[in-house]
């Protein structure tokens, strides 16, 4: 039996930190290859590291790791859902993004937010560890619907199910917001950072979210629109109205931000979409 290879710290410490930063086995291999690792030498080292099987790396050439579903933006000038027509009036390419028209009738409009407004709280976040936060930039009142708790939101889940080619299963609760003036959600990211120390808890269910819809059930006075900065993109919040924006983990162009209510308030409907099904935890 030959010797059990030994592994330095320094060594250990990288295969975590590069696999937890999204890359893949084949690349880690890869890597070290090209740093004059023997290849045999260094599965056995892989294997041992993230206490994987090592008849999974014998492979001269390992599969990658299979890449999750992503949405299907939906085609100008409108599409029809279950009857239901909604129109698409801007289009960009990166990110992929469209503005929807009569995403939600009003009455559908109505109706969620009456649904809602008994069980608003604080809004939060998600921190670095992927523990829930309250967060200075958020300063919104907020709650969440489970999967298909009733059914307006299970309708709602199916139309944008059809709309994006996505499952269901794939999306988070549907979370409604509600801003009062001065009110406001500052420039951010949806997606998860890989660097960051939480996100393997953050993914374990359901993988890197992947788009992002935000329904607008209102429209206020004045302000409270999306603002996307780095496309030089302002969607005007209008009620029955959504965005919807597409990305990849580390996509600076999705940047955006939820602009100050100046008159009036503002309710809004969200939906984040993951690469493979969530399962919310309990």
């Amino acid at each position: 039996m030959p010797p059990r290879t030994t592994i330095s710290h320094e060594l250990r410490e990288w295969i975590l930190a590069t696999t937890r930063a999204g890359h893949g086995v084949p690349e880690v291999l890869k890597l070290m290859k090209d740093n004059g690792y023997d290849p045999r030498q260094s599965r056995s080292i892989v294997a041992e590291v993230l206490k994987l099987p090592l008849a999974t790396l014998h492979a001269s050439t390992p599969s990658p790791a299979p890449r999750g579903a992503r949405t299907k933006p939906p085609q100008a000038p409108s599409v029809s859902v279950d009857g239901h027509h909604v129109g698409v009036s801007l289009c960009v390419d990166r990110p992929p993004l469209r503005v929807l028209e009569n995403f939600l009738d009003e009455a559908e409009c109505a109706e969620l937010i009456e649904l809602a407004r008994p069980r608003l709280a604080r809004a939060l976040t998600v921190d670095d560890d992927g523990k829930q936060q309250v967060d200075q930039r958020r300063t919104s009142e907020g709650m969440f619907f489970a999967i298909g708790e009733l059914p307006l939101v299970a309708r709602i889940e199916r139309r944008l199910a059809g709309l994006l080619g996505l499952p269901v299963s794939h999306g988070e609760g549907l979370q409604i917001l509600h801003y009062r003036p001065g009110q406001e959600y500052e420039p951010h990211f949806d997606w998860f950072d890989p660097a960051l120390p939480g996100y393997e808890a953050i993914t374990r269910s359901g993988g890197q979210r992947i788009a992002s819809v935000v329904m607008y059930l209102n429209t206020p006075e004045l302000g409270g629109g999306t603002a996307f900065p780095e496309l030089g993109l302002t969607v005007t919040a209008r009620r029955g109205s959504a965005v919807y924006f597409a990305y990849e983990g580390g996509d600076q162009s999705s940047l955006h931000a939820g602009l100050p209510v100046i008159c009036g308030e503002k309710w809004i409907a969200t939906k984040w979409l993951r690469e493979r099904p969530y399962r919310q935890r309990g």
